[in-house]
């Protein structure tokens, strides 16, 4: 709803605040452009349209593109008729997807890698060496583990481990462990079906982290423990921090 950014989420919703000179939104698709990823489905709720102006064709765009309109696949568009959570937005993807494996990337969420490989790469690499549904992690300080899905880890093998299940939003004595999903998921089909056995669970919405817990009960999940930066969009202070730090880049370039 973009109640944390209200009024700037008035007119536009928080997935096309600005990061420097392009929106949060373009930095996602690039991510996933750059992870190898040639199919694109966005989700968009109410209000959103300019999501989907913004990868329309543009007449600019043939002779001032630095910013590889041009290059990028296909966009496919659907809406999430009401807000009821994470999985019930992803359970809006099942016609698109159909029986091919996929990824899931948050539209407020950008990475930066450590090496020349972007964070979903690594991620779809590890995805496919295991055969197991794979969810990307990272380290939170123990302050703030009341603002992430944190996983109950098994031991580590570098920076992978098995997932025996996901708390939503712990409180910090409850929190498993320190290790906090950063919003990116490689799924096969089989989620769909662990996403149509939710009960309406935190909030009202349907939580993919219970879908999670039911899929570990059943299955091997693994967590990554990403490699690189993830740059949350979710509050004014980190657009903030996101934009300055940007900017720095540009500075010293």
């Amino acid at each position: 709803m973009g109640k944390r950014f209200y009024p700037l989420t008035r007119a536009q919703p928080k997935e096309m605040l600005p990061i420097l000179d392009k929106p949060v939104i373009h930095y996602v698709v690039e991510e996933a452009v750059n992870s190898g990823l040639d199919e694109i489905l966005i989700i968009v709720g109410a209000g959103k349209d300019s999501i989907i102006n913004y990868f329309d064709r543009h007449t600019l765009d043939e002779t001032m593109d630095d910013y590889g309109f041009r290059d990028l696949p296909d966009i496919y568009f659907v809406r999430q008729k009401e807000q009821r959570g994470l999985a019930d937005a992803i359970k809006y993807a099942q016609k698109f997807t159909g029986s091919e494996d996929f990824v899931v990337l948050l539209g407020d969420t950008i990475y930066r890698s450590n090496d020349e490989k972007t964070v979903t790469s690594h991620v779809v690499e590890e995805f496919s060496r295991t055969g197991s549904p794979i969810i990307a992690v990272e380290k939170v300080p123990r302050e703030k583990v009341v603002d992430y899905g944190i996983v109950d880890a098994a031991a580590r093998h570098n920076n992978m481990f098995k997932i025996m299940g996901v708390v939503e939003k712990p409180e910090i004595n409850q929190a498993p462990s320190d290790l906090g999903i950063t919003g990116i998921y490689a799924f096969h089909p089989e989620i769909y079906d662990y996403i149509s056995r939710l009960s309406p669970g935190r909030n009202s919405e349907l939580q993919l982290s219970d879908a999670v817990n039911l899929m570990a009960n059943e299955r091997d999940v693994f967590g990554y423990i990403i490699n690189g930066r993830r740059y949350d969009i979710g509050t004014k202070e980190m657009w903030y921090r996101t934009f300055i730090e940007f900017s720095k880049d540009v500075m010293t370039a």
